[in-house]
Formats: structure tokens, sequence, C-alpha cells
């Protein structure tokens, strides 16, 4: 089937090893260095001195820039060129980590600027990165290699996710101070701009996208906007307060002038005649709810922190076994799929997580227990989506054509993005709900055994990982509803309406 148009880039320069782990870089200065927030936030908010419900907004915000401009920052990618956009996601890591290491103490106004503003600019950053270099890897490399390289990018997302819980409690508790963990998000960042250096540029054809959807865009943006606000703010502003009913308002009215736009328009601010491919539409739709399992991490390493005392470095040594199973797993992913194709996998990867993250929610039991629980619970979690990676995102990836591959990649980290800010704050909210359950009630139940002192708390986060258990489970189903059975290595990109072009066959992988 002939691919919907073609990319201005140079055909003689070929894409080397070096070049891959500069993407991968780049990748993990959100993944690694940004997301160190989940688990560091306690020590932070504890030296600048801001109250907890900034320090909370701190934890979220990034996402939710990330989730909202994404497909944005896609569309320019296609449109202005994505290694235009790379570096600049680049340039707006350097500049929001230089703002969260430089945020001065207890300063009031000024404290609480430099460390939001930091972290929109980190989510303003993974928002131009993660599109732009998933279009640059489907440009440059095709079949094997592209599933090769794709396994490397879900190292640096996947892995960095993982990783960053251990990192930055390890980072924290040194003599170094959790500001370390920007500098050397900057130092990463230098040397991801010198790794990608020389890449020739890549857009879509002239008059592929001729002209741009602004009403499409402002909808889009004010319907994620009051969604992502109503609830991660739910809590503090009341969920049926008139404030909040009014977010949910604008919610559903920005939504249906957004659709009622996209269907009236030939030059849409987003293609979906790309959601009518199976393929791509359910491999977005379970990424985004398999990302909702980030409310595992903050639950737990909430929890065991509040519940048993420890230290940050202590609750981030739990997940070792996730950091471990997830980069030791993305390979074997990557393998599954060119043997059994993509839907095995991505069933595979998303019933091993569940599994994993029951085993955390069982909060009833004593601490020694729940440690040796949680350590497997995590290490099952690592391996389901080392599993469902790589299928996932070059099912993705490989459905669409050359000229959307920047707001493809963009709505595929819009999921991920949006799925693990909904399930903090969910997650979150639901542990607070239940942290508020009168503790003589749950006693009564007879369940929690070990310190009656804690109940509460426990109780709480049993019931926010359970959401996630519940998510993942809808994950498994929207799988095996819209993945269908297929040959391993069948590919057939989806055509949009757009006039027939020329095909240019990628390069090569590059050594």
């Amino acid at each position: 089937m002939t691919k919907a148009s073609t990319t201005s880039t140079s055909v003689s320069w070929r894409p080397t090893d070096s070049w891959l782990l500069g993407i991968v870089l780049a990748v993990i200065t959100f993944w690694l260095f940004a997301q160190t927030l989940l688990n560091v936030i306690p020590g932070i908010q504890d030296e600048l001195g801001v109250p907890t419900t900034l320090a909370s907004l701190a934890v979220s915000i990034t996402s939710l820039f990330s989730g909202i401009f994404i497909v944005v920052a896609g569309k320019l990618a296609d449109r202005l060129g994505r290694v235009r956009l790379l570096h600049t996601g680049i340039y707006l890591s350097i500049l929001g980590s230089l703002a969260i290491a430089l945020t001065p103490v207890e300063a009031g106004t000024l404290t609480s600027s430099m460390l939001l503003g930091g972290r929109i600019l980190q989510g303003l950053s993974t928002a131009c990165i993660m599109p732009a270099a998933l279009a640059l890897l489907k440009t440059h490399y095709d079949g094997a290699a592209r599933q090769r390289a794709m396994s490397f990018f879900s190292i640096g997302t996947w892995g960095g996710s993982g990783l960053c819980s251990l990192f930055g409690g390890f980072m924290a508790a040194t003599a170094l101070g959790w500001r370390s963990i920007f500098w050397m998000s900057i130092i990463v960042a230098l040397v991801s701009l010198f790794l990608v250096r020389g890449t020739p540029e890549s857009r879509a054809e002239p008059g592929t996208h001729a002209r741009f959807d602004w009403p499409g865009m402002i909808t889009f943006v004010i319907a994620l906007l009051a969604i992502n606000v109503y609830i991660s703010q739910g809590p503090v502003l009341g969920w049926t307060s008139p404030v909040a009913l009014g977010l949910l308002a604008v919610t559903v009215v920005a939504a249906v002038a957004f659709f009622r736009f996209e269907s009236n328009r030939t030059q849409t601010f987003i293609n979906l005649q790309l959601f009518h491919d199976r393929r791509f539409s359910g491999a977005v739709l379970s990424n985004f709810l398999l990302n909702t399992a980030a409310g595992t991490l903050i639950v737990v390493l909430g929890l065991v922190q509040m519940a048993s005392g420890w230290t940050s470095l202590q609750a981030g040594m739990l997940t070792i076994g996730y950091l471990v199973a997830v980069l030791s797993t993305i390979r074997v992913g990557e393998k599954l799929l060119q043997r059994f194709g993509p839907r095995k996998p991505m069933v595979w990867g998303a019933a091993i997580t569940g599994t994993g993250i029951l085993m955390c929610s069982m909060t009833f039991l004593l601490l020694e227990q729940y440690v040796v629980l949680t350590v497997i619970g995590f290490a099952l979690f690592g391996t389901g989506l080392g599993f469902y990676a790589t299928p996932s995102l070059d099912t993705a990836m490989a459905s669409v054509p050359l000229s959307e591959g920047g707001a493809a990649g963009g709505m595929y980290k819009m999921a991920s993005s949006l799925g693990n800010a909904m399930g903090v704050a969910i997650s979150s909210t639901l542990y607070a709900v239940g942290r508020g359950m009168d503790p003589e009630i749950i006693q009564s139940w007879g369940i929690f055994i070990g310190n009656q002192d804690n109940v509460s708390l426990r109780f709480g986060g049993a019931i926010g990982l359970l959401f996630n258990v519940v998510m993942v489970a809808i994950a498994l189903v929207s799988i095996l509803v819209t993945i269908p059975k297929e040959e391993p290595g069948h590919e057939e990109p989806l055509e949009v309406a757009q006039g027939p072009q020329e095909d240019v066959a990628p390069p090569p992988l590059g050594n």
C-alpha cells in the first residue's frame, strides 16, 4: 500500500547508534530526571518551605502541560521540522532544570514561581521531544531496524521512569542533595545535543499541511486543561463545587466544539481518520490505560514513608525489581513482537502488570510480608511493561503514514502523559479519601493485621492501588477487542485522503 506522503530528508544520511543514543538521552531528560519528583518531593517541600498543595501541583503540572501540548508539538514538528522541535525540546529541558536547581528557599512568590515555572518548562520540553523523536525514528528506520530503535526509545521512557524513584532517592540522600538531580539533567541534555548534531531536517511534504487548524487546537487545549484541572484539583475545590462543575461543563462544551470543527474541515488539528485503524486506536487506548498505573508508584512510595517511617531512598529500593525487569525485558518484547505479532505480547504484558500491582495492593499484611510481595510485584510490573512497550509503540507508529509521524507520535505520547497525570491524581485522591475513614470501622473488619495505628493509611493505599488494577484490567480488554490477530511483521500503513504521493524508502539502520 502506498504511503501518504514523504519527508524532506537527505537520503544519503544514515543514523548511527550514537545518534540513537542521543535520542534516548533526550527522552531520558524527562522520564529519569523530571519524574524524580514522584519520590523526592517531600524533601523538596521541606527545604523550600512550600505548602502541600503547591508541592502536589509541582508533581502533576509537568505531565499536565506535556499531555496538553504534545499533539500541538507533534503537528508543529511535521510542519516546521522534527529536528527543530527536538532541539527546542532539549533547550527547554535545560531551562526547566536550571530553574528548579536554582529555586531559592522560602522566598515566597519567587520560590513557587521558579519551581512551578521549571516544571512547566519540563512539560513543554517533553511535549516537543517525544513526537519529534518518534517521527525521526519512523523516518530513518524501517521493519526490524525500526522495532530495534523503538525498543531503545522504550528503554529511555519505561526504563527512565523505573529508575527515577531509585535514582532520585539516592541523590537526595547524598551530600549532593536533590538539586544535583537537575544539574545532571542539564549535562545529559547537552550530551544529547552533541550526539544528534548534523541530523538533516525532516518534515511533511509542502502542501500536506497547508493551513494550521487554530480553532481545533484551541478547543482541544481548553478541553484537556479543564478536565485535568478538575481531576488534579478536585480534592481542593470539592468534586461537586460550582467551580468543579464549571470545569466539567467547559470540558464538555470544548470537546463538542472540537469534534464539530474536526468533522467539518479538510485540514484538521488531529486527523481523526488515524483512529479508523484499529491497531493505532488500540495501541493508543491501551497505552493511556496502562500509564494510569503510574499511580502505583506514588501510592506505594508514599505509604511506606508515611506508615512505616521509611526514607525516600529506602522506599525507592522497593522499585529496583521494576527497574531490572523493565530494562531486561524490553528487548524481549521486541523479539516477541517479531515472532508472534503485537497482540500476544501486549496481552501478556497487561496481564503480568495487573498481577504485579495486585500484589502491591495487599496492604493488610505485616510490613515484612508486604515488602516481599511489593518487591515481587514491582518486578512483575516491570516485566509486563517490558513485554508491552515495543509491540504497542511499533504498532501505533507502523499504522500511520510518514506525513503524520509527528502528530501520531504526539497522540501516542499524549496518551502516556495524560494517563500518567490522571493515574497519579486519581490514585492520590483515593488514597487521601481512604486515609480519612474512621480507623475504628477499619479495625472492626479484622482484615488489617499488625500495627493498628496506621490502618487508615493502609486502607487508603489499598483503595488507591486497586484502582490501578481495575485500569489495567480495562487495558487488557481493550487490547483483546482492538488489536487484531495477524501474522508477525504484518504492516499496512493507514492511507489518508490527501492525494497520492511517491514512496521514499527510509534509510536502513546505520552501524
